[in-house]
């Protein structure tokens, strides 16, 4: 279920973090090689995260700490697909937000303000502050008529050792429960941020290919974009987990290491 010619044929990558690149502070094999590959062929590439807790700058500082330098508008978050839909929607709107700076900030250069008294919007992202007050709250203002907006559907996701914890999917979860409204999620699998990432590439989805370590977003992302699906195994996806998606990817790999034809010591 792979072939590498073929991926390494595309002009421009669309590729998860978590997972991908690094499972929190720890980064995974070959990608030094696997950066260094890209930019040594003058290949276009886009770092595409569901994560909406960190802005680009932050994103491409977390990888230089990890030795790998790569300038910030290699980076596109949820957070910033989520403001972009939203000013869309809703110019000047309000919101109230569980999240982090990341998302708050890129509401923010948005044009939207803070309320959590009656905002248009209640935004949902990964956070430290979701408690039971700010979940109150949230189920207040839904029912009062706000609109419920998730960043990401990820139930999960992996940081440091592997290990599982609860992601954007499942904070909001509990709102919809209590208030019986569905939230809409913008990053993946959404089409729409998919169309973000494509034109920030310069890039036609026939030439580009999308690598991920998850089947519900990244690879049936990339089945509805109509884009070249490249799983890898290093993060929250297992081989006996693949055949129970009714669409699969086109390529299964171990890692990103696998990917450069030459490896460096």
């Amino acid at each position: 279920m792979k072939d590498l010619e073929l991926i390494r044929s595309k002009k421009a990558f669309i590729i998860d973090m978590d997972g991908v690149i690094y499972h929190g502070n720890e980064l995974l094999k070959g990608v030094r090689d696997f950066v260094n590959w890209m930019e040594e062929n003058n290949k276009a590439f886009l770092f595409l995260t569901n994560s909406s807790e960190r802005s680009p700058l932050e994103l491409s500082q977390k990888l230089a700490r990890l030795g790998i330098e790569i300038d910030p508008n290699h980076f596109y978050t949820s957070a910033l697909a989520t403001a972009s839909f939203l000013a869309t929607q809703s110019p000047g709107g309000s919101v109230y937000v569980i999240g982090e700076p990341g998302l708050i900030n890129a509401l923010y250069d948005y044009g939207f303000t803070m309320n959590n008294v009656s905002p248009d919007y209640v935004v949902v992202g990964e956070g430290r502050g979701y408690n039971l007050e700010t979940l109150e709250r949230a189920v207040k203002l839904v029912e009062g008529g706000a609109r419920l907006i998730g960043t990401n559907p990820d139930v999960s996701g992996p940081i440091e050792g592997g290990v599982i914890v609860p992601a954007c999917g499942a904070l909001v979860s509990p709102i919809e429960l209590a208030t019986g409204k569905k939230a809409y999620f913008v990053g993946k699998p959404n089409p729409l941020i998919m169309r973000h990432g494509l034109h920030r590439l310069n890039s036609q989805r026939e030439e580009t290919a999308i690598i991920g370590d998850r089947m519900d977003t990244d690879i049936q992302a990339g089945v509805e974009s109509e884009i070249e699906t490249v799983l890898v195994l290093s993060g929250v996806t297992r081989p006996e987990d693949i055949s129970r998606f009714p669409y699969q990817p086109k390529h299964v790999l171990e890692g990103v290491f696998e990917i450069p034809d030459t490896l460096r010591p």
